[in-house]
């Protein structure tokens, strides 16, 4: 089932096996904050892999070439450069402080020998900038209000169309996502489009405003669909259809029973990225949706998937693409939308040994723990997978854990 472009049922298919590569980063039980990784992107080649942390510094690794004397060396990451990116700032007009942590990086397309990337430390506006223009920016989403104390929402992530440059997306805390196109109007105060999922008011609970907060949004390679991550579930949407979501996966449902005490140690904030795998460009369109709302997927593993039933032109199927998200404990989900299956894995320097088998993770949320399961009042909340990657044409992913970056790959690689 494998196939270019990083296909092959990447999830839980039994023809794929991930396994161990790399691991960068210090063994410290006493970790800096400013050592923290909190943010992953590879290159558009994948060649180059970047992370960036709290204390302002971006690291570069570069994948080693070919080499006759070491055969298996293909594929490693070693660091090609390292530097400062952002210094902590004093806003003296509004009492405010800046922090230097690095929130995101994206690459540009490499026209050149030369590599560029950009990297931000700004959550209220959105601005538009020239390249060649460093001194100034345009400002095209504005929802500072005038009083800050009518504030009741911030921008939790942005991203442009991978096709159409007119068009931009942005989530909320509130779990809105606004589409915009900069054809209309060049100030995107007025939206094209608004994705929001009802809410069953027989599940309302004080937390519902917080796990709704969307902490990350990505258009699928396609063009078609964008995902989004809340606390609990990552969705897709299809761009044509604003009411719901087409998917809907359960990253760690077995956590809302334990929003309390998540609320009280403040895990309940963090802010869990989501990414797609490179097999996703050629998604087929949907020709046609039924009307099984909501409805199960034959084969899901305990219903933590629900769907919009869909298929491409012909009756046909979509071809293989898979999404990956972090959880706690240093595990992280990847799920299947070919399949429908998924699987739970951990990043773990135990299982360090080169091309080392990962061995997939289960949790256990009530009653008889079978062998091999993890209990879910065991759960280290301290360790937890915020930041992943996956390489635009391989099955190579990377996955930040506090302060180290594990790199893994299928066997095949």
């Amino acid at each position: 089932m494998a196939g270019p472009g990083g296909g092959g049922c990447p999830a839980g298919g039994n023809d794929l096996q991930w396994c161990f590569s790399q691991v960068k980063g210090a063994v410290d039980e006493d970790v800096a904050e400013a050592d923290v990784i909190s943010t992953v992107e590879f290159s558009h080649s994948g060649d180059l892999l970047a992370t960036g942390d709290k204390g302002g510094r971006v690291v570069i690794f570069q994948r080693e070439q070919e080499n006759k004397s070491r055969p298996h060396s293909r594929g490693e990451y070693n660091v090609y450069s390292t530097f400062q990116s952002h210094e902590p700032e004093f806003d003296y007009l509004k009492s405010l402080e800046i922090e230097e942590k690095i929130n995101k990086i994206r690459w540009l397309p490499q026209q050149s020998a030369a590599h560029f990337l950009l990297s931000t430390n700004d959550d209220l506006r959105i601005n538009l900038w020239h390249l060649e223009i460093t001194d100034r920016s345009f400002n095209i989403v504005d929802i500072k209000p005038a009083n800050m104390e009518e504030l009741t929402e911030v921008i939790t992530a942005a991203e442009f169309h991978p096709h159409q440059c007119n068009v931009l997306v942005y989530s909320s805390s509130k779990g809105t996502i606004r589409l915009c196109d900069m054809r209309s109007s060049a100030l995107c105060d007025q939206h094209s489009k608004f994705f929001e999922e009802p809410e069953d008011p027989s599940s309302r609970s004080f937390f519902s405003e917080i796990i709704s907060s969307v902490s990350d949004v990505k258009f699928s390679h396609s063009g078609r669909y964008m995902m989004t991550r809340d606390y609990l579930s990552v969705k897709v949407w299809d761009l044509n259809m604003e009411s719901r979501p087409v998917e809907t996966h359960q990253v760690h449902e077995y956590l809302r029973s334990k929003l309390c005490s998540l609320y009280e140690n403040d895990c309940i904030f963090d802010k869990f990225e989501c990414c797609w795998n490179g097999s996703d460009r050629s998604t087929y369109s949907c020709a046609w949706q039924c009307s099984h709302l909501g409805s199960t997927w034959p084969g899901a593993g305990e219903g933590s998937h629900s769907r919009v039933w869909s298929s491409g032109p012909g009756g046909r199927l979509r071809p293989c693409s898979a999404i990956m998200t972090g959880s706690y404990n240093n595990f992280f989900r990847m799920f299947d939308r070919t399949t429908w299956r998924d699987v739970t894995l951990e990043a773990s320097r135990e299982n360090s040994k080169p091309r080392a088998s990962l061995k997939p993770r289960r949790v256990c949320a009530g009653g008889k723990r079978k062998k091999d399961e993890v209990s879910v009042d065991s759960l280290d909340f301290s360790k937890k997978i915020l930041h992943t990657a996956w390489h635009p044409a391989e099955n190579i992913i990377a996955v930040a854990a506090t302060n180290n970056l594990y790199i893994f790959q299928d066997k095949a690689n």
